[in-house]
């Protein structure tokens, strides 16, 4: 099939290198557009990074040559792509917010990485594996807002990838969840470039990131609800308790899980037996940067390692290992996941091309 024009907005940051590199060959978009900040406005892609490009590969060539447009300018963007994947960065989370909506109200479906619109009542905040049933609420969104072709999907938090997943598949057998206690250990890439100092971070952990922690309490009862009347109602029954840490990785953020069951407890080997097993609408459509097995478990015990682990599956798939009792709660293990792939770019195109299969993307 001819390929969907798409746009990045934020293309000269880390998570929209990562979205041009991950498009680079993809069977369904094509990157033809490419906006941010007005001081970039009007230079070649390849000039107009002030870092130099920053993840792996080199610049497509079919981006280096393609001027950079500034993110307000809405009505550009509407003439040369189909959806924009959103990755740009402002101090006012509200104006990103009324950005975003510009873009839909121009006609133009945005899947965005910011968090402006996580908590928006009818907004769905996506993991395609977990709950795939909230693109639902789109026509509900466009009508309230009068958008006819626009919609807004976000996707969750990187700090919550690595753990909501083994979670879901369990709650999804019946077991019934009671407490999670989590600490995640978080790769410098997180904070984006330049990120941490390096005289913060090197020889050092850092045991708080700004706003993390909320988010990796808050946001998973979003994902794991259910949409009632036009809008989300959150998962109740479920405790979180998150300590979140910033600790000297390149790229994968880790979570040390601890969870209490209801009165069903699940034996060891049925737990592992549910993570190997679970599949989600991205499977079962073979949607191009899905993972072929979400969940994978390692048996050694020394893992999952962010080095050796982080890009199994393309880079979208949990890696969990070090599943045991707990003699606190019921069990305990770790988890991890890429969270520039996974966590951010990857997942941002996870979920536009689950929207296209489900059809709806007007092109």
């Amino acid at each position: 099939m001819e390929r969907i024009p798409v746009g990045i907005l934020g293309a000269t940051g880390m998570v929209g290198q990562q979205y041009i590199r991950l498009l680079a060959d993809h069977p369904w978009f094509e990157v033809a557009y490419v906006a941010a900040s007005p001081q970039t406005a009007g230079k070649k892609y390849k000039d107009a990074l002030k870092n130099g490009w920053i993840v792996a590969g080199e610049i497509p060539s079919g981006v280096a040559g393609l001027t950079v447009h500034d993110v307000a300018d809405v009505k550009k963007a509407a003439g040369e792509c189909a959806l924009v994947f959103s990755a740009f960065e402002m101090p006012d989370k509200n104006m990103i917010r009324k950005t975003e909506e510009m873009y839909a109200a121009a006609g133009m479906p945005v899947f965005s990485n910011a968090s402006a619109h996580r908590h928006t009542s009818d907004v769905p905040m996506l993991i395609p594996e977990i709950n795939a049933h909230h693109l639902d609420i789109i026509p509900l969104q466009q009508k309230a807002r009068g958008w006819e072709k626009g919609f807004i999907v976000v996707k969750p938090n990187c700090s919550i990838q690595s753990y909501i997943a083994p979670i879901h598949a369990l709650l999804q057998k019946g077991y019934d969840i009671k407490r999670i206690l989590v600490t995640t250990m978080q790769a410098v890439s997180g904070a984006g470039y330049p990120g941490v100092s390096s005289w913060d971070i090197i020889d050092n952990i850092i045991p708080y990131i700004g706003g993390e922690e909320e988010k990796t309490q808050f946001e998973p009862y979003k994902i794991l609800g259910s949409i009632k009347n036009g809008t989300f109602t959150e998962r109740t029954g479920i405790k979180i308790s998150a300590t979140c840490t910033r600790v000297p990785v390149s790229d994968g953020h880790t979570a040390v899980v601890s969870l209490e069951f209801g009165k069903k407890k699940p034996r060891r080997d049925t737990i592992l037996n549910t993570w190997r097993s679970f599949r989600g609408e991205p499977q079962k459509f073979d949607l191009p940067s899905a993972p072929r097995q979400p969940i994978h478990y390692r048996e050694e015990d020394d893992r999952p390692q962010p080095k050796r682990d982080r890009d199994t599956d393309k880079g979208m798939a949990v890696i969990v290992g070090r599943l045991r009792e707990c003699p606190v709660l019921d069990y305990r293990f770790v988890a991890l996941s890429h969270n520039t792939v996974r966590g951010a770019a990857g997942g941002g195109i996870l979920n536009a091309e689950l929207a296209f299969k489900k059809g709806y993307l007007s092109i």
